[in-house]
């Protein structure tokens, strides 16, 4: 032990180095939790202040255009777009 250095300066480094081992353990722990929380395969709910909801979506429907339909269509997006 160097005779000009005091025990607390001695003591300093090692309390730092023991508080970032003990930072990083933490972090670690943290973000293991937090990435098997977000996995997408869990089943619990994905945001719990929000209500479960009571039924499903209703499935998808498409319909087919007639070309007269189309062209009506494709007007309105011209004089829509002519408004900008």
């Amino acid at each position: 032990m160097p005779e000009h250095v005091s025990f607390l300066q001695l003591l300093g480094p090692v309390v730092l180095a023991l508080a970032a081992v003990l930072w990083v353990i933490g972090l670690t722990r943290v973000l293991r939790r937090a990435r098997t929380e977000s996995s997408p395969w869990r089943t619990g709910p994905a945001l719990s202040a929000l209500p479960q909801q009571r039924q499903p979506a209703p499935e998808l429907e498409a319909v087919e255009l007639t070309p007269a339909e189309r062209d009506a269509f494709a007007g309105l997006v011209r004089q829509l777009g002519d408004g900008r």
